[in-house]
């Protein structure tokens, strides 16, 4: 399970140090596509094994379910961290997401996101002004 939220720089030739809490679970290889909001999702390569075969069982007759792979998997790129933790961000996946330079890890149970730090803070604020009435709507449990 992944958590927590880490800064960290990206380099002139488009690396970043993936923190080692979240390297531990990802592996040295694993998986980044598009994600949601304008954020990228890196998933470890079981849970992206699961997540390609729940996708499968869309149905490829749906205009919807045919964008939504289309986006998804061609944004999809495996990557290898090296010996210093490192992987290189695609400039398509950089542009996608606004990433420049400043870049966040947030740890969301079974994938990383990677976001740009400015637009992470955005979202933040916006989202944590509802954090009650989310809780309120969505968790049916005491935490």
């Amino acid at each position: 399970m992944f958590t927590g939220e880490y800064h960290h720089t990206l380099d002139g030739k488009g690396r970043v140090i993936v923190p080692s809490r979240l390297r531990e679970g990802l592996g040295d290889s694993f998986v980044i596509t598009r994600g949601l909001d304008h954020c990228l999702f890196a998933y470890p390569n079981s849970e992206w094994v699961r997540l390609e075969q729940k996708l499968k069982q869309l149905p490829f007759t749906k205009r919807d379910s045919r964008a939504f792979m289309r986006l998804f998997f061609s944004g999809a790129m495996e990557v290898e961290a090296d010996k210093q933790g490192r992987i290189l961000i695609p400039q398509n996946l950089r542009e996608y997401a606004g990433i420049e330079k400043e870049v966040m890890f947030i740890g969301v149970s079974n994938r990383v996101e990677i976001w740009s730090e400015t637009a992470w803070k955005e979202y933040f604020d916006e989202a944590d002004e509802n954090y009650e009435e989310l809780a309120e709507k969505l968790v049916d449990f005491d935490l």
